[in-house]
């Protein structure tokens, strides 16, 4: 699970991989067209589930490997990027453009950490692994939403 079933094995950016597995999982609840509100609210369980499993498992892992944030461990983006992509799932349509900038705010969000998140990053064990990701993804979400309020995207 901590892997996002192997993505965190990648050689070469493994944390992109399993943001790509988080974009994977929301276009899947997509193509089901459950519906604004159904979709959104299927999305805000599995959010909250994926968070409290990355948790359990990112403990785990950073037991094992006496690391404070395995780079194997990717359950945290693959959770991330589904928080930055959840405000799509309220719009009417989707765009691929939508999905990507999406994608590329969580990253850079992720990847630049500004302010608080790098200080969520050195929280102990598992929770600090997802906190941090996870607020890098609610920033993303309000971008993303910001974006689309404004007609950007």
């Amino acid at each position: 699970m901590a892997t996002g079933l192997g993505a965190g094995l990648m050689p070469v950016a493994p944390g992109t991989a399993g943001a790509v597995e988080g974009v994977a999982i929301f276009l899947l609840f997509h193509a089901l067209h459950l519906g604004p509100g159904p979709s959104a609210l299927a999305l805000a369980i599995i959010n909250v589930s994926l968070f409290a499993i990355g948790v359990w498992a990112s403990n785990r892992v950073c037991g094992i490997t006496r690391l404070e944030d395995p780079q194997l461990v990717v359950i945290d983006e693959v959770s991330g990027q589904l928080i930055a992509l959840t405000p799509l799932a309220f719009l009417p349509s989707l765009s691929i453009a939508s999905v990507f900038i999406g994608f590329l705010l969580f990253r850079l969000s992720d990847i630049f950490k500004p302010y608080p998140i790098r200080k969520l990053e050195h929280l102990p064990g598992g929770f600090g692994v997802m906190a941090d990701d996870a607020l890098a993804g609610v920033y993303a979400a309000v971008l993303l939403w910001g974006a689309h309020l404004l007609r950007l995207i």
